[in-house]
């Protein structure tokens, strides 16, 4: 089953997704951390996360690109945080040409091999800042990357003030 949760910065989409993967009754956890810890800010975040899934059994693999190279134990629950961080090391690190294709074909093998697949994904597309041509080109692709997981998900659930807003229910696990 494969679960896609987005929302705002600091919506509660990522305490979502955690209680969602705690309350799947899957004792197997794994957190699949995405950021590269670039600077003070990413370094902070990071440690608020870490603290957020302290004692809820998640097992940690720092994956900030390749996903489809990952190898989570068959069964398991594994949370990704998050596609949007995912897809920029992808366009960014590597490059842009495939880097969608590359994301969905490694949420493609993690969602073969776990039992439960939650996926973080930013709403980024709310701002109306305008931007140069080469952020214009990055975020089309990032919503059209969304659009395809939210295709492919059994459940699409949208977090706002911490209050997750369900688009498609999912089946019982």
């Amino acid at each position: 089953m494969l679960l896609f949760i987005t929302g705002g910065s600091g919506s509660g989409k990522s305490a979502y997704a955690e209680d969602r993967v705690t309350a799947s009754g899957l004792t197997d956890r794994v957190y699949i951390a995405t950021m590269e810890p670039f600077g003070a800010e990413a370094a902070a975040r990071i440690a608020r996360h870490r603290a957020m899934r302290a004692g809820k059994g998640f097992k940690t693999f720092e994956c900030p690109r390749n996903l489809e190279a990952l190898p989570v134990p068959p069964g398991c629950a594994a949370l990704l945080e998050d596609l949007t961080n995912l897809f920029a090391n992808e366009w960014f690190g590597v490059s842009p040409e495939g880097a969608a294709e590359r994301v969905l074909r490694g949420l493609e093998a993690l969602r073969t091999r776990a039992a439960l697949t939650v996926v973080v994904g930013n709403d980024l597309f709310a701002d109306g800042l305008p931007y140069d041509a080469d952020t214009l080109r990055y975020l089309r692709a990032l919503a059209h990357l969304h659009q395809k997981v939210a295709a492919m998900a059994d459940g699409v659930y949208e977090v706002v003030c911490g209050i997750p807003i369900c688009h498609r229910k999912e089946a019982e696990l």
